[in-house]
């Protein structure tokens, strides 16, 4: 059955003209349930998980409460990470580019205080952040709050989960008591239900089903020998060759440990654990996304809020003590009707979990043989892009369509060669087809990028 069209909501007309213009004609199932009321200035607890469009119901929502002449904070988003943080404010200024004046600002841990205080000073419509950033600014007075109008709790499990109910009491406790409360959450724990009866008024609930079905996902459990874990997972790797797979790991000791092996033995990998400096993790995330890395071995804490397109596969390096947990690794591939596959390696003192993960999904598990296979050091599976870091961003009014023309004119590179370009404050990162990183790195190295000259170099973090 056929979700309603944009067009039949009472939008602004920049703002349904601009929708239309991205490509969106009919809303996702979480949409078509929460805009309405939204768009009514109603309460809402939306049970949504990742990928389900539930930032565009938002961020479509909150957009439509703006007074553009007013430079004033009107809506607020609290977010679990930085990496979830800055896709949701990508999405709001998507969603934004044909009103007039809007400004969202990031407010998150990892990037200069002062320079965000010095945009606050300038004035934004909406803030998007981390719950000890906002405190922060909250508690120095470079935020205000008195003109809320929209407060957005963006995956508020995962922000319990991470210890943040009291920090997210004191935020909200500066926000004004008459403004809309928005909750989206991937479950509806107890705790969650006690945050929307604290801080929302006659809530509409809305729950929708999860962004994938089970045969989207081809799920797979591999028993093994204790010993052989890491001969098991290197075969996994070397007999799929996926472009793009999220090893999940249950400690970061672990985590670290898998990644050092697979890339002595020539597999393309990064770690991402909460041992790594938020410049660190911010360069894994952005060569993974890119495609110029293709294994991200992680611990589950590090992965929250991570939403990467086109994941042809997750492996649980080890299965989690909660079946819950192995749902939402799983759900990272399949998405959007793509095929995904989830392979599990499993000892004999994990098979109380499998048994466990096939009551809490109601299916068998499926159990596959593993050849034998020798981790060594040899020519792997190189992924199709690389990167190359150029030493200049947004403090130099840089934009990824300033590095995209200045590959494509003078520099001979095609559209098609291009990949994801990624644009931070001092720095920016833009994927290249492998055959053509040479010629691309000549040409930003010679050229010019809005009428300055950059140090550009490959990346190999």
């Amino acid at each position: 059955m056929n979700t309603p069209e944009f067009c039949s909501l009472s939008l602004k007309p920049a703002l349904l003209e601009n929708i239309e213009s991205l490509g969106y004609t009919r809303m996702t199932a979480i949409q078509a349930e929460t805009l309405p009321h939204i768009l009514e200035n109603k309460d809402v607890i939306a049970q949504a998980k990742t990928g389900s469009g539930k930032t565009a119901a938002f961020g479509i929502g909150l957009l439509s409460r703006l007074d553009s002449n007013s430079f004033k904070v009107q809506a607020m988003v609290i977010c679990p990470t930085r990496e979830l943080a800055d896709q949701v404010c990508k999405e709001i200024r998507q969603l934004a580019r044909l009103t007039q004046n809007i400004k969202v600002l990031v407010l998150c841990g990892g990037a200069p205080f002062t320079s965000q205080r010095a945009s606050l000073e300038h004035g934004a419509h909406v803030v998007v952040g981390t719950p000890g950033r906002l405190w922060e600014h909250l508690q120095k007075h470079s935020l205000r709050l008195e003109h809320l109008r929209v407060l957005v709790l963006d995956e508020a499990d995962r922000m319990l989960d991470m210890g943040f109910a009291d920090i997210i009491t004191d935020v909200i406790s500066h926000a004004p008591s008459h403004r809309q409360t928005l909750l989206f959450s991937a479950t509806y724990s107890e705790a969650v239900r006690a945050l929307s009866q604290r801080f929302q008024f006659r809530p509409v609930s809305v729950s929708v089903e999860a962004s994938h079905r089970d045969n989207d996902i081809e799920q797979r459990f591999h028993r093994i020998d204790k010993n052989k874990r890491l001969n098991a997972l290197g075969y996994m790797l070397a007999y799929h060759r996926p472009e793009s797979t999220v090893v999940f790991c249950n400690t970061k000791r672990e985590c670290q440990d898998v990644a050092d092996t697979l890339a002595h033995c020539g597999f393309s990998v990064q770690a991402l654990h909460g041992d790594l400096e938020q410049k660190d993790r911010d360069q894994v995330l952005v060569r993974f996304a890119n495609k110029s890395c293709s294994i991200l071995v992680a611990t589950d804490v590090a992965a929250r809020g991570l939403d990467i397109k086109d994941m042809q596969a997750v492996i649980n390096y080890e299965l989690p003590f909660d079946p819950e947990v192995y749902v939402h690794r799983i759900g990272r591939t399949g998405r959007a009707g793509a095929k995904g596959l989830a392979l599990s390696l499993v000892g004999d003192a994990e098979l109380n979990r499998v048994k466990a993960i096939e009551d809490y999904m109601n299916v068998g598990a499926r159990w596959d043989e593993v050849a034998p296979f020798r981790l060594d050091r040899e020519e792997r599976y190189e992924p199709p892009m690389v990167t190359l870091w150029i030493d200049g961003g947004r403090k130099d009014k840089m934009r990824p369509g300033d590095i995209l023309g200045a590959l494509t004119g003078a520099g001979g590179i095609a559209g098609g060669e291009v990949g994801k370009i990624d644009v931070f404050d001092k720095q920016a990162y833009v994927a290249i087809k492998r055959d053509r990183a040479d010629l691309a790195l000549a040409c930003l190295r010679k050229g010019k990028i809005k009428g300055h000259r950059f140090n550009v170099r490959l990346s190999q973090w």
